[in-house]
């Protein structure tokens, strides 16, 4: 069986359910294999509500890791906490130099939990050196406003017009994770743009909170089955399923949050089918 290798630059979340911990879960379960580059570790504070503290790592760090990580093979990559201006120029001239091609973008602009951009000048550099370089950038509702410059989308037509600015800025691919944010829908519902048609993916809505690393999940899914030369309508739809089943035993880790469940998706599926997806 031959194992496709997958890269994340992203950061580590303390707690284990987003970042690189969600990434590194989701790749297990898809059947390929993960390397990191962490770019911060970020902690919760039992004593103040979980609040997020965000702790860089140093720019010559993350280029030895990736120097590590490329030199021995990718299949596609992922990105997702880049807190700086550097490093989303260090992301930009790695995807350059080895020529990568299957690359996920999830532009991550705040924590769960928190209100506040992390870096608004980051997103800038994210339009301008990103957008261009991937294959598919995966937004939630905020993240696409921000990208598309306007109001966080509320309808299904406001992801579509947010989603056509952004593919003028250079993605390829744009899917815009509406999930259950879309109160007037009845299903959670995302959209995929590839420029030409506009693709509606739908799962049943959930009466959860335990959604913390739904985000990083979902971007990491569809970057596993990327590896596996899957398409990206494929992939998304393979992804919309992981994620559905994660949020659904989604569990709560203590009185401030609940992360979703990774393995959910495996036990959904028979031995048989899982172990073909896993081959691929």
């Amino acid at each position: 069986m031959s194992i496709k290798k997958v890269m994340t630059i992203a950061g580590s979340d303390t707690s284990g359910g987003a970042g690189i911990q969600a990434d590194l879960k989701t790749f297990q379960e898809l059947g390929v294999y993960g390397m990191t580059a962490l770019t911060c570790i970020v902690t919760m504070d039992p004593k103040d509500n979980w609040h997020h503290n965000v702790f860089p790592i140093a720019a010559d760090v993350l280029e030895k890791q990736l120097e590590t990580v490329l030199s021995v093979g990718i299949d596609a990559m992922k990105t997702g906490m880049l807190g700086t201006v550097e490093l989303i120029e260090i992301a930009a001239k790695t995807i350059d130099a080895h020529k990568l091609e299957r690359v996920v973008i999830d532009p991550v602009m705040v924590c769960k939990g928190e209100d506040e951009v992390l870096n608004p000048e980051t997103t800038d550099a994210m339009r301008e050196l990103l957008l261009p370089r991937c294959l598919v950038v995966t937004p939630n509702l905020f993240e696409a406003g921000q990208l598309a410059g306007m109001k966080t989308p509320k309808t299904v037509e406001e992801m579509k017009e947010a989603a056509v600015k952004i593919f003028d800025q250079g993605a390829k691919n744009v899917l815009i994770k509406g999930g259950s944010k879309l109160q007037s829908e009845e299903n959670a519902v995302d959209l995929l743009y590839d420029g030409k048609e506009f693709r509606i993916y739908e799962s049943p809505k959930y009466n959860t909170t335990f959604t913390h690393g739904a985000g990083c999940t979902y971007s990491s899914a569809v970057t596993a089955e990327l590896a596996k030369g899957k398409s990206v309508f494929e992939a998304v739809e393979v992804a919309k399923d992981f994620i559905a089943a994660a949020i659904e035993q989604g569990f709560r880790l203590n009185e401030y949050v609940g992360p979703t469940w990774h393995g959910a998706y495996r036990g959904s599926k028979s031995k048989t089918e899982y172990c073909e997806d896993c081959a691929e």
